[in-house]
């Protein structure tokens, strides 16, 4: 069976540095940081007092004060980036064949804003009956999945990916599948978070794994570097429209970038760090260029998971080294957590994005704060400013908690 194409027709973002794909992608290639104190709640007793929170957002920008009351902040980012990467797309669905369009739609954690504001009602006077009738509907994962097909009438494939740090990259790759194979032939994907919440920043905390660098938090986003100590959260969404190639010709649809080839594995090891030698890694991007029947020699550019964590950096490094060999002389490498901070379930989405805006305009995002790189990281990382570079082939990472992997191939279009 001939496999079908799959194209990008359609991007919209929330990030900590650009509401919008056209700002994201302008505050990237300038290296803007996005990371500043916490302004949504009291840090006085909380070990990290900075992350990477959106900014200017103003949801009745685009929805109604009703819906508005109804969503999690994660649902709202996820439903206002659908919003934009459907009218970027330019679809007239009174066209489309809805049974055919669907939407696999990703989040790490979900609504934890919701799920703290509810806990907290109830055990103020044990009372259940202060629980609000939209907790349930408000709180889980999947719901950003079902707005988004609810408001478009999606009525094709419908559900949510939950892998952590890789879960907009596994709902991107399913799409991709999905189209890939004959069940759909449009796809909206991505992910969304929103999890700067006192409960998040303490587990976190607690755990030891985001930096602690509060004098000097704009420089603690820091991939790479020698000095890193750990990631810093950030939150919003990145949403993609996948299009099947003959459909978004025959429409004259203004196409970003194709998906060639995706690379998903388990590492199988521990549920937080990774695999000794960047093993799991190694094989995601491995499985990634089998997949897409692309040479190791043929790809330019990585956008790496490049977490800032001392474990991550070093083993997909490692990883990298292990699959590219001498070809790593000529590849470039950028970790845009670096300005955005790690998005977590969202992170797959808007590093998608940012890999082929990459492609597009033939400029590879840098790793700011990279001034005193971990000698055993010493590939080109593109530091501290944005590098002009022509790229053919491109891949995206994302490495999640419990040892998930995922790789997103793409290829620069050409008519």
């Amino acid at each position: 069976m001939n496999k079908r194409r799959v194209v990008i027709s359609g991007i919209g973002a929330i990030t900590p540095i650009g509401i919008g794909a056209t700002d994201y992608w302008q505050n990237l290639i300038e290296g803007r940081n996005g990371i500043g104190l916490i302004t949504r709640f009291d840090t006085t007793k909380f070990d990290t007092k900075f992350a990477g929170e959106i900014k200017n957002f103003n949801p009745e920008d685009y929805l109604d004060k009703k819906s508005i009351r109804r969503l999690d902040p994660f649902a709202q980012y996820a439903l206002v980036t659908a919003i934009m990467a459907m009218e970027d797309s330019g679809l007239e669905l009174e066209k489309i064949n809805l049974d055919r369009f669907g939407v696999i739609y990703g989040s790490g954690i979900g609504g934890m804003k919701t799920l703290q504001e509810q806990h907290f009602k109830f055990f103020d006077g044990n009372d259940p009956h202060k629980i609000s009738p939209f907790f349930v509907p408000m709180m889980i994962s999947d719901i950003a999945a079902g707005q988004i097909s609810i408001k478009y009438g999606l009525k094709g494939p419908n559900y949510a990916t939950t892998s952590a740090c890789a879960t907009a990259s596994h709902a991107i790759a399913d799409s991709f599948i999905m189209i890939q194979r004959g069940s759909a032939d449009l796809m909206v994907c991505g992910g969304s978070e929103a999890a700067i919440t006192e409960i998040s920043i303490g587990g976190f905390n607690s755990m030891r794994a985001i930096s602690t660098w509060n004098d000097r938090y704009k420089e603690a986003s820091r991939p790479f570097d020698k000095d890193r100590n750990g990631f810093v959260m950030g939150e919003g969404a990145g949403t993609l429209v996948l299009e099947e190639y003959e459909h978004a010709k025959e429409r004259g649809a203004k196409i970003f970038g194709e998906i060639v080839g995706v690379g998903l594995t388990g590492d199988a090891h521990h549920i937080t760090a990774p695999a000794p030698e960047g093993e799991g890694a190694y094989r995601s991007m491995k499985e990634a260029l089998r997949d897409a029947d692309v040479k190791s020699e043929e790809i330019d550019y990585i956008n790496a998971h490049g977490t800032s964590t001392q474990l991550n950096d070093i083993n997909e490094t490692k990883a990298i080294k292990a699959l590219f060999g001498s070809h790593v002389n000529d590849l470039v490498i950028s970790s845009t957590k670096s300005m955005t901070g790690h998005l977590l379930g969202a992170a797959g989405g808007i590093e998608a994005i940012a890999t082929l805006l990459a492609m597009g305009n033939s400029i590879i995002p840098p790793t700011i704060n990279l001034t005193n790189p971990d000698p055993e990281c010493d590939l080109n990382y593109s530091p501290l400013k944005a590098t002009k570079k022509e790229i053919r082939y491109a891949i995206s990472n994302t490495f999640g908690f419990g040892g998930h992997n995922a790789s997103i191939l793409f290829k620069k279009f050409v008519n």
